[in-house]
């Protein structure tokens, strides 16, 4: 069994509020979720406006797997929303 962590750095140029960040990072944490079967959550930067943490965790089979669907993550998420974008992630396997 393998444990995947990947950290999505966000970067959220349109939003002037915290209400408004909520409001572009809740429907994209459901997505994540409901498409890829993975627990997401916001780490850090909560308070900063521009700026989101997400981190996804998957376990899986084996470590090649784990990360194969994480970075299907990162490519999807980098795709889906004009409002959001992916500056840089990570990825780490828990063995």
């Amino acid at each position: 069994m393998a444990i995947g962590l990947l950290t999505l750095e966000l970067y959220l140029p349109v939003t002037d509020s915290l209400k408004e960040k909520r409001s572009i990072l809740k429907p994209l944490i459901a997505r994540i979720r409901r498409e890829f079967n993975v627990s997401v959550c916001e780490a850090e930067a909560q308070d900063t406006l521009t700026r989101a943490v997400l981190q996804v965790v998957c376990v899986s089979q084996n470590g090649a797997l784990a990360h194969r669907q994480l970075q299907l993550v990162a490519n999807k998420v980098e795709n889906w929303r004009i409002d959001a974008e992916l500056l840089d992630y990570f990825i780490e396997m828990i063995d």
